[in-house]
């Protein structure tokens, strides 16, 4: 009879039934060989990552990490895409100019991350190299962050903040633009008296009144 798969030893009590032969995928397995990945990332880049030091780093058998994911693009596009949206959440605070704020203070969290400083550059060089990377990105991660900050326009432009014929698209590149530019680039560091600034400069850019 074939043994049941899993990527750890069962602890489990005898009551507790795995169906025959399922690789049971669990999620502090899958936890680990995400962060063991980025951790690879930032220190080797992508092109000279390996999976099997991803899967040591992990602690797990290399068999754990290949059921999940057959190639380290493949493993970079889904992890992007899960991780990438969840560190920027959009806020809904009433006001074009305290959402752009909060907006920024997130980015400016997400930048300053040792990993994410180091894993960005090499990220954007790697998609100019590989075409299918590139298009997975720019197709589903940065449309769908592009769609949730059109949104900050959108409801301004409902509570009249904004006219209609803004562009959304410049308020998305400002917003990212400025930080990137900014943090990673120069290396320079960006205080919260700085956020406040650069909030105020995109919404009269966009066409707000100053108050």
């Amino acid at each position: 009879m074939e043994r049941n798969r899993s990527d750890e030893k069962s602890t489990a009590e005898p009551s507790a039934r795995v169906p025959s032969g399922a690789a049971v995928m669990r999620t502090s397995v899958t936890d680990a060989l995400t962060r063991a990945f980025f951790e690879e990332w930032a220190r080797t880049g992508i092109g000279a990552l390996s999976l099997e030091r991803v899967a040591k780093r992990a602690g797990v058998g290399k068999a754990a990490l290949y059921r999940r994911w057959p190639s380290k693009h493949e493993m970079a596009i889904e992890l992007i895409s899960a991780v990438g949206l969840n560190l920027t959440p959009i806020p809904d605070t009433g006001s074009l100019l305290e959402d752009l704020r909060l907006t920024l203070l997130s980015l400016r969290r997400v930048l300053r991350h040792p990993l994410i400083k180091r894993i960005l550059p090499d990220l954007h060089a790697e998609m100019a190299r590989t075409s299918v990377l590139s298009t997975e990105i720019r197709t589903t991660l940065q449309f769908e962050r592009r769609a949730r900050g059109a949104m900050i326009v959108e409801r301004a432009i409902a509570r009249g903040e904004l006219p209609k014929n803004v562009d959304a698209d410049l308020a998305n590149d400002a917003l990212a633009s400025i930080l990137y530019w900014r943090i990673i680039v120069t290396g320079g560091r960006v205080h919260r008296e700085d956020l406040d600034r650069i909030a105020r400069f995109i919404a009269v850019g966009l066409g707000a009144q100053p108050d």
